[in-house]
Parts: C-alpha cells; sequence; structure tokens
C-alpha cells in the first residue's frame, strides 16, 4: 500500500460574492499516495487550480481537513506555510515564471538559495537538475533566448532541483505546442519513475491525460469521478 501524502476530508473553499458567497469545491474528500501522477481534469472555472492552491498551502480552505506530508494546511502559521513550500513542493505554472534577468543557471538555482544550501552543494544540485531536463547547453543562456519547451523545461528543473516531495503543475503545457508538450511531459514522466516524485496536474488538455495514471474530475467544484487512467509508465 502506497504511503498517504496528501488527504482532504469534506474540503470545501468559499470565496464572498456580493452579499453572498461562491462555492468553487464542495465535499472534497481525496487520498494522493507517494510516487503518482495524478491530474484534476474538468472545464475552466470546475475547481481544479483552487484545488491545487489548497494543496500547495498557497491558500486554505473554509471547512474540513487538509493533511499535506502530516501537516495540517489549514494551522500553519505564513512562515509554516512558506517553509512547506520551500522544502517539499515544488511547482511548474503554464507561465513558466523565470526571471528574466537570471540566466538558466541562476533561475534553477534560486531555490536552494532560499534554503541557504552551500554553494557546492547547490553547484552539483543545479548540474544534476539541468542533466535531467536536457539543458546542460542552456546553462548561460537567459529565458529570452529560450523556446517555449525549453522555458518549460527549466522551470521543470527548478521545481526538481530541491527533491520535493510533490510537484505541482498547473496547466503546465498549456503555451506548448504538440511536440514540446510531448517533450514536456515524457521528462516530467521520467522523473516521476526514477525518484518518485509525486506529480499531481491542473488540465484539460488531452495530451496531459493522455500520460496520467489516474484521473480525478471535477465539475462545478465536486469530484465526479475518481479513476485509473491506464497510462503506460
Amino acid at each position: 500500500m502506497k504511503e498517504i501524502l496528501i488527504s482532504t476530508r469534506k474540503m470545501t473553499k468559499h470565496y464572498p460574492a456580493g452579499e453572498g458567497k461562491f462555492t468553487a469545491l464542495k465535499d472534497i474528500t481525496l487520498d494522493f499516495g507517494k510516487g503518482e501522477f495524478t491530474g484534476i481534469v474538468g472545464p475552466s472555472g470546475s475547481g481544479k487550480t483552487t484545488l491545487l492552491n489548497i494543496i500547495g498551502s498557497l491558500d486554505t480552505q473554509s471547512e474540513g481537513e487538509v493533511i499535506v506530508l502530516g501537516r495540517d494546511i489549514s494551522s500553519l502559521t505564513t512562515k509554516e506555510s512558506a517553509a512547506l513550500r520551500s522544502r517539499d513542493i515544488g511547482f511548474i505554472f503554464q507561465t513558466y515564471n523565470l526571471l528574466p534577468v537570471y540566466s538558466v543557471y541562476e533561475n534553477v538555482e534560486f531555490p536552494l538559495l532560499l534554503l541557504k544550501m552551500p554553494e557546492a552543494d547547490r553547484k552539483k544540485a543545479v548540474t544534476e537538475a539541468l542533466e535531467w531536463v536536457g539543458l546542460t547547453a542552456k546553462i548561460k543562456s537567459r529565458p529570452g533566448q529560450l523556446s517555449g519547451g525549453e522555458s518549460q523545461r527549466v522551470a521543470i528543473a527548478r521545481a526538481m532541483v530541491k527533491k520535493p516531495h510533490i510537484i505541482l503543475a498547473d496547466e503546465p503545457t498549456a503555451n506548448l505546442d504538440t511536440e514540446n508538450s510531448m517533450n514536456v511531459l515524457q521528462t516530467m514522466q521520467n522523473l516521476n519513475r526514477d525518484m518518485g516524485t509525486t506529480f499531481i496536474f491542473s488540465t484539460h488538455d488531452a495530451k496531459v491525460i493522455g500520460f496520467l495514471q489516474r484521473k480525478i474530475t471535477l465539475v462545478d467544484g465536486m469530484v465526479a469521478s475518481d479513476e485509473i487512467n491506464g497510462a503506460a509508465g
């Protein structure tokens, strides 16, 4: 039986809306195990990104329970949430979020500076991460000199460099053509297989869905289905 890294129990999220409230998520009860390659799928507005943000401690639930790596998300202080993200959770966004004035090396190194890792250890980790994603030759380039696929692979290296337990990827192929999407997805699938990192995607991209081992469908903020996807890998 897989080790459970994330559990939600009757998790609900409301947002203020005029004089009332809008319910983005309702009664979400899910477990995510170590080494999963799972997607949260559904139409725009179904609550995919909200769920990812709560799992990543960027937001908190209104009701219910969310446990991530043994920590109750709603009980964490701002500093504790930041520490959890810095150490144990990597993020990959559709817009890459690279720092334009930094080189590829410096962008990947940045999370390790926040962790105050010694320079020699940083150099080894960054070099290894860029080898994982096949970008050693671009180490001195800046984001403006990269293609979309290369930029997203830098973002993957940045997320992976600290070897987190969990990677959260929000529409990671939205700005990529088919060839680059497939290369990026293969890279993430290989990292999942080789390192046992848990990947959770928010997506409605059919290419991503084809790679998933498990597919959780949200409709109107509720779990409509949770199924093994049958993807190889």
